[in-house]
């Protein structure tokens, strides 16, 4: 977890940092620091000079800067902004070039995000399961019974949009939306289950069990337990019941061997046309050792090089909107911050202890976006707070005094300062709740 984490933020870090060194350079801005991660009290990890400029590596990867000159930042060198503006700095180019500098960072972490996911869309193309194949209607996990759906229930449209495929019911995006409701046919009966204002709140919980999954029946693919073996299963079999309880959806197949784990269960299957009697040892954990192979015609799309930039680009700006939403119900007081913001710790958990490219690629163009988003917001000592100083000195015709951008840099830097507490202290009380 840790090294995907770290791994991610660099690259990232590097490459917001990366777009605000091109654009100083480009309008003659001398930039006398590149530091990937934070050179905290003054220790590094590494560090070199080239030209008028230090790089280097700090100890603390919670981000990285450039420090560049003559600009009224979270160093907070009141040396420096005291003596007369060389002609090489910062605050001595139009406000217009020091806007390009100050969205630069912002812009590649968003040009970044569309890039990822096109090169993944294009790579890997576009898998879900279709509406077609969900036959056999819907489990309901905790979250889906709290809000009235039951197992069995086939989901016909959300919100009179009709289902197209499974994975719309499990896209956050649409619990973001106000007065959300499914059309669900149970048992051939019509019935409307509406969804509560604050289930998004819940959804985001993740020490709550799961909202919905897919009903599917299955047959036995490679057997990986020579005891399972020995005692006659075979490649191809399907399951009919396990010591008497019907099992023909996966699902209820995994919940008799859950009742029956760690015995010898009586198990009948279908083999070429017959039904054939088993006894199987079943292990303490509750499996026999075999894999799976779902009866579903996955649907796929595949794009061509240039096609998957469209398709990035949609995908990219869908995931903006949808954290954006989602930001904007924090602030409203419909999502309770605790539950929808984590930290360094959180986002490590969300890559997962086994190293899995196609999942890190996909949150770290994911968490890139959510960076431009944050960074653009007019908050000081982020790069949107140091925009909206160069817009109202455009429309002034002057910039603020030194001192008050000074005031206000430190007003920021509170706020950064308070927020990574919090971020922090809640990603340790959630780790901690999980254990108990």
């Amino acid at each position: 977890m840790a090294a995907q984490l770290i791994l991610s933020l660099a690259i990232l870090v590097t490459l917001h940092e990366l777009g605000h060194f091109i654009a100083a350079r480009a309008f003659g801005i001398k930039v006398e620091k590149f530091y990937l991660f934070f050179d905290a009290w003054g220790v590094k990890l590494f560090s070199f000079k080239y030209k008028d400029t230090e790089y280097g590596i700090g100890w603390l990867p919670l981000g990285g800067y450039v420090k560049i000159a003559g600009m009224v930042d979270e160093s907070m060198d009141k040396d420096q902004i005291a003596k007369p503006a060389e002609p090489w700095e910062f605050r001595s180019k139009p406000a217009w070039q020091r806007l390009i500098v100050m969205i630069g960072g912002v812009t590649v972490n968003l040009l970044l995000g569309i890039f990822i996911f096109s090169m993944m869309i294009f790579k890997y193309g576009e898998n879900y399961v279709p509406a077609s194949e969900l036959k056999y209607g819907i489990i309901a996990q905790e979250l889906g019974k709290e809000i009235g759906l039951e197992t069995g229930d086939k989901i016909i449209s959300i919100n009179g949009k009709p289902l197209e495929k499974f994975e719309d019911l499990t896209n956050p995006d649409v619990f973001l939306n106000k007065n959300v409701q499914f059309e669900v046919d149970r048992n051939g009966e019509q019935k409307i289950v509406k969804i509560p204002a604050d289930f998004i709140e819940k959804l985001s919980d993740k020490r709550k069990a799961g909202f919905v999954d897919f009903r599917y029946t299955f047959k036995v693919g490679i057997i990986q337990n020579p005891l399972t073996e020995k005692a006659g299963l075979r490649k191809g079999d399907v399951f009919y019941s396990v010591n008497g309880d019907t099992t023909p959806y996966f699902d209820m197949f995994h919940k008799s061997l859950l009742k029956y784990k760690n015995t010898d269960a009586t198990f009948h299957v279908y083999r070429d046309n017959q039904i054939i009697t088993l006894v199987i040892p079943i292990s303490e954990d509750g499996k026999l050792g075999f894999k799976q192979e779902p009866q579903i015609n996955f649907g796929k799309n595949t794009y061509g090089f240039f096609e998957s930039f469209s398709a990035g680009t949609e995908r990219a700006f869908y995931a903006l909107a949808a954290n954006i939403k989602g930001f904007g119900k924090v602030i409203k007081g419909e999502v309770n911050p605790s539950k929808a913001l984590a930290g360094p710790i959180g986002i490590a958990k969300e890559f997962g202890s086994t190293w899995v490219w196609e999942r890190f690629w996909a949150l770290t163009a994911l968490i890139s976006l959510i960076l431009a988003f944050m960074n653009i917001l007019p908050i000081p000592a982020l790069d949107g707070g140091h925009v909206v100083l160069l817009l109202l000195e455009m429309v002034m015709g002057r910039p603020l005094s030194e001192k008050t951008q000074m005031t206000i840099q430190s007003i920021g830097m509170i706020i950064l300062l308070a927020l990574m507490v919090f971020v922090f202290g809640n990603d340790i009380y959630k780790l901690l709740a999980s254990k108990f």
